[in-house]
């Protein structure tokens, strides 16, 4: 069974928070997406710990704190370190990539130049996600 999942969507550049949400509408999912533009906004959202996304989606590039130095206190947390976090990224730099699988993350996707090959991305990343047994609590 397909579930609804709570999407945590991190992300600083507001063209590609809007690409998300009208790819999810496009594929009409009827996943909540909850966006924080930076690191710290989505420590934030965090801090309500009854109520956790089942996944983040996280850019790397961004002001205040990267998705790198978010990823490093999100998996220094007994509770939030559990929470399934995808890289969603332009960038193909083999270190971050390595740095971040290091840390603990999910999934590095890179974002393709067409709206068409994104939206087929975040069909198979969602699709995923949804079937999968998540830990809760």
């Amino acid at each position: 069974m397909i579930k609804v999942l709570n999407i945590l969507l991190i992300e600083d550049d507001m063209i590609e928070i809007m690409k998300l949400n009208r790819a999810v509408s496009t594929l009409k999912l009827n996943h909540k997406i909850i966006e924080a533009n930076n690191g710290e906004e989505a420590l934030k959202v965090l801090e309500k710990k009854e109520d956790l996304p089942d996944i983040i989606l996280l850019d790397l590039n961004m002001p205040k704190i990267n998705g790198i130095e978010f990823l490093t206190i999100l998996k220094n947390d007994d509770v939030l370190k559990y929470i399934p976090t995808i890289i969603l990224t332009t960038s193909s730099n083999q270190r971050d990539l390595l740095e971040c699988f290091k840390i603990g993350i999910a999934g590095y996707i890179l974002k393709p130049l067409k709206y068409e090959d994104y939206v087929v991305k975040i069909e198979k990343l969602l699709n995923y996600w949804s079937i999968s047994e998540l830990k809760k609590g």
